[in-house]
């Protein structure tokens, strides 16, 4: 008997543990301490006697009727279970769709932002554009220098009835370039100065912006938009640049290799100047002008694949007189250390087009840092500084000397510094 009585006193432990968890399901806990049961015969405990608290394993009422309670309690219907599921589905998709279509917040600039010489730069800038435009303060400060001499007066763009110097190739000259050049000018219908650039007695500001790399970070954009005369150079670009590059563009000298391709960079373009470096440049435009396209004979003379149109209209294009990069070289000339047949960039063609313009003129991103080859060489590339000691067809240093000279005379003034 000492069997079934121990089996009894186990089951009716059993019902009691069952009754306790029961009773405190709501958030009560059982626990067993010293907990003993014995057998009246031997006095053996049929449970050992606890010598921690122990939290019992949680026994499941196995009656219909509370099950189903505590079912309906913790578990939701098959139809709130749907409706809850697409709730959380449709929040999902709405938090990783919605921001993608949403435009984001600007992050508004501040002094944090920039280095302390960029602070001084924008400073600077800011008070020259805030103050009065000084008539013919370029052309005034230029005069005293030694060099003065060849840069004034110089005609800008090629007229059907202008002078040309024919006893110079391309592009210090047009000869043997005479048809090819008539072809183009008769596809001009303004071929001279436009009457928006004229000296009509008011002050006119210029900015030249070079594709160097100091440009790159200078937060320039804004300032370079409130310039009269915006000149740019080849395919320099201004989508995605326009904090630091400014977006509009007045006046873009380029060549033909050179040219933007894509249609986007001539959206807020005013007017593209041909550079002649053969004979074949001139072809090239007449092409553009007319929508004529060019013999497969003609293309393979070019170095690099050309752009076959150019979104503007024909009144918008013009021919950069040679005169202003054969003046350039002869300056340049007098700066060089040793005697070179070199053609000047065109960013220092542009700087001396622009005295001949504008009555202010600033320059942008001009500045080769040859001491330092890992430095960025442009603005839109990451194209190193040590790429220039390859190329022999410039003087950058001759270059950079007649700029500092500019720049400390007062005829013009570098924004970013780097001269």
């Amino acid at each position: 008997m000492h069997g079934a009585n121990s089996l009894d006193l186990y089951q009716a432990g059993c019902e009691v543990l069952c009754l306790c968890y029961s009773s405190g399901r709501t958030g009560a806990m059982v626990t067993l301490n010293h907990l003993s049961v014995e057998d009246p015969d031997d006095g053996s405990p049929l449970l050992p006697e606890a010598t921690e608290a122990v939290t019992p394993t949680p026994v499941f009422h196995r009656q219909r009727g509370i099950t189903e309670t505590d079912s309906r309690e913790f578990f939701l219907s098959r139809k709130e279970n749907l409706a809850f599921s697409l709730v959380l589905l449709i929040g999902c998709y709405s938090a990783i769709l919605i921001p993608a279509y949403l435009p984001l917040k600007v992050a508004v600039l501040s002094d944090d932002n920039l280095h302390p010489k960029d602070l001084v730069l924008l400073n600077q800038s800011a008070s020259l554009l805030s103050d009065p435009c000084q008539p013919c303060w370029g052309l005034n400060h230029l005069r005293p220098l030694s060099c003065s001499a060849g840069l004034l007066d110089i005609p800008v763009f090629v007229q059907q009835d202008g002078p040309v110097p024919w006893d110079l190739s391309p592009p210090l000259g047009l000869q043997g370039s005479e048809e090819h050049l008539a072809l183009a000018l008769a596809s001009l219908p303004q071929p001279g100065l436009p009457p928006s650039l004229r000296r009509d007695g008011s002050c006119r500001r210029c900015v030249v912006v070079g594709s160097g790399g100091v440009l790159h970070g200078s937060h320039l954009g804004p300032h370079i938009d409130q310039y009269d005369v915006i000149i740019r150079l080849n395919n320099a670009p201004v989508l995605g640049f326009e904090k630091d590059a400014g977006s509009r563009t007045t006046i873009r000298l380029v060549y033909p290799e050179g040219a933007p391709h894509s249609a986007i960079e001539y959206k807020k373009t005013t007017m593209v100047a041909l550079v002649v470096f053969k004979s074949l440049d001139l072809d090239w435009l007449t092409s553009v002008i007319t929508k004529k396209p060019l013999s497969f004979w003609s293309k393979i003379w070019f170095w690099r694949e050309v752009v076959d149109d150019i979104p503007l209209r024909p009144e918008n294009f013009r021919i950069l007189h040679p005169e202003i990069i054969h003046k350039t070289e002869q300056v340049l000339q007098k700066y060089a250390l040793k005697p070179r047949n070199t053609v000047p960039t065109l960013g220092a063609s542009a700087v001396v087009m622009a005295l001949q313009l504008c009555d202010q003129v600033s320059l942008a991103g001009f500045g080769y840092d040859m001491k330092h080859p890992e430095a960025r060489l442009h603005y839109y590339e990451t194209i190193r500084m040590g790429a220039m000691k390859a190329q022999v067809v410039h003087d950058v240093s001759a270059e950079k000397l007649f700029l500092r000279d500019l720049v400390a005379a007062g005829a013009i003034t570098d924004l970013t510094g780097a001269l």
